[in-house]
């Protein structure tokens, strides 16, 4: 591999985040038509189904698609909206720029990852809707979540990266590393469409200073810089610059869906499934209730409208469940039904083990000859390598705010060791999660590695302008929930719940807290793994 070029398919070295913050503005109108359902219709009460899949990012797509492969018939039931149907503006998703009803889930104010600029708040009074992006309020934390079928696929920022060989042992020790980057992770790659930014184009496109400025900084103070796969189509980037296609991560679209070049799942691992004619969906559908029955388990679900309220209760019947809502929503779901008794065999591990991915943010202040430009593609493509020295990676990050801000931009993954754990509290019928915002501080230490040397060098400065009032860091959030239904502890090697047969987990609850890398290639692969054995040996 060389230093700033590329990375081999097998290895993939960068490290980095997903949604990026932006500047709010605009006006907020909600329209009259109710989302769209997929397919012939919602599940029907008393639906008996095969396999029922709680889900639709990921490790639920994986699932949904193998098991169809397989002669099996799936049937995956989403809290969020289809997104299949165009807005007031002709457009399915809102411009990050401008958060619509479109764009948070069930709020009345957003709650924007940049919450202010240049001292002025950003966050605006939106209509309450089954928004696309999800900012789940915790003790201590904030954890982004996708709402939508596709899940966390509509709102990340694509980065496609496969962890280091090395060190993959230490995250998932019970898997077989050889079959994950000899198998599962070139088919999870394939089937994604990842691909890499071409370095020539990088070096010329106005949309990409901003990166070219975070490398130069970089390659100063000794770090590496390097290139990072996406999902996004570059064919399709080039003609947006080009002024030959509309313009869609050039017109900053991303924290709020993408509405034309990124390769989210309804285009890849959704859209095989459903050509299979054995998958269904169900949106804006919330599993509340899981129980033993004759021959599986009976389901309960709510379905809801736009506005959040439950329209209608029902009950299914299913063959298996396989738990793919992310780590959070897994695992909240999880440790209710065992705290209530519904699914009382559970293993003690569920809830255990839960880790936001070190994630942390931070902008720095350029002088006037180092201008970042006004046009940002919204797709990172490139990161900062402290990882050995410092325990960090640096996604060098876009703000796409259509105005020139000298600011430079990072989410950093860091190798955190902090966990938390969700528990029942019976008392208020509500899962908690025990995670404290000083817990961030081994990820500020790690991140100030790579940018307070930069500074050094540069004689630049942090912005303080960003997160609050005098505030450097952004440590009050994760776009990387993982954990809480810990493989090979709260499940088995495959992911089979303990305790209750023909119940799985597939998703980010699988991985123990922090994978040192964007985490959905990782999740993606574990999902191929499993679902073969789960194939091969179960049905």
């Amino acid at each position: 591999m060389q230093e700033g070029r590329g990375l081999s398919r097998r290895r993939f070295l960068g490290r980095t985040g997903s949604i990026l913050g932006a500047v709010s503005l605009g006006a907020f109108d909600l329209p009259a038509a109710a989302a769209r359902p997929l397919d012939s219709g919602p599940i029907e009460p008393g639906a008996q189904v095969a396999a029922l899949v709680v889900g639709t990012g990921y490790g639920g797509s994986v699932t949904a698609l193998r098991l169809a492969q397989a002669g099996v018939d799936v049937h995956m039931v989403e809290m969020g909206m289809a997104w299949d149907t165009p807005g007031p503006d002709g457009k399915v998703f809102a411009n990050t720029t401008s958060p619509d009803y479109r764009s948070f889930w069930l709020r009345t104010r957003t709650r924007q990852p940049l919450s202010n600029f240049l001292g002025f708040p950003l966050d605006r009074d939106i209509p309450r809707h089954t928004g696309i992006l999800d900012a789940e309020e915790w003790s201590g934390i904030t954890v982004y979540q996708g709402r939508g079928v596709g899940g966390g696929s509509l709102v990340n920022g694509g980065m496609a990266v496969t962890p280091e060989r090395s060190r993959f042992p230490a995250v998932l020790p019970s898997v077989d590393a050889d079959e994950m980057y000899d198998v599962y992770y070139p088919r999870a790659n394939s089937t994604l469409g990842v691909g890499m930014i071409d370095p020539a184009w990088f070096d010329s496109t106005e949309a990409y200073k901003y990166a070219r400025v975070g490398r130069k900084h970089a390659q100063r103070s000794g770090f590496r810089f390097l290139f990072v796969p996406n999902v996004y189509d570059w064919d399709y980037m080039k003609q947006e610059a080009a002024g030959t296609a509309t313009r869609s991560a050039l017109a900053g679209e991303i924290l709020y869906g993408n509405n034309h070049g990124k390769k989210s799942l309804p285009k890849t691992y959704l859209a095989q499934a459903r050509a299979t004619g054995r998958v269904s969906i169900s949106p804006l559908h919330r599993v509340t209730g899981v129980t033993p029955a004759a021959g599986g388990y009976a389901v309960t679900i709510e379905q809801l409208d736009t506005s959040g309220a439950v329209t209608t209760t029902k009950t299914v019947s299913a063959r298996r469940v396989f738990f793919a809502a992310g780590s959070v929503g897994t695992s909240k779901l999880l440790v209710r039904l065992k705290g209530t008794g519904a699914l009382p065999g559970l293993s003690d591990e569920v809830g255990a083990g839960w880790g936001e991915n070190g994630n942390v943010m931070c902008g720095r202040a350029n002088h006037l000859w180092d201008p970042t430009g006004s046009l940002q593609s919204s797709i990172p493509t490139a990161g900062i390598d402290n990882w050995a020295a410092g325990g960090a990676f640096a996604e060098v990050a876009p703000l796409p705010t259509g105005i020139e801000t000298w600011a430079s931009f990072y989410l950093s993954i860091t190798r955190n060791p902090n966990r938390g754990r969700f528990t029942w509290n019976a008392a208020t019928g509500k899962v908690e999660l025990d995670w404290q915002t000083a817990w961030k501080q081994p990820s500020i230490t790690m991140a100030k590695t790579i940018f307070d040397k930069i500074n050094a060098t540069e004689g630049t400065i942090y912005r303080t302008d960003l997160f609050g009032t005098y505030k450097i860091w952004g440590d009050h959030l994760t776009y990387h929930p993982l954990g809480g239904a810990v493989l090979n502890r709260a499940t088995d090697n495959y992911g089979r719940l303990r305790g209750h047969p023909g119940l799985y987990v597939m998703d980010g609850a699988l991985i123990p807290g922090n994978v040192g890398v964007n985490p959905f290639v990782t999740i993606t692969a574990l999902a191929e793994r499993n679902i073969e054995k789960i194939i091969a040996e179960d049905l």
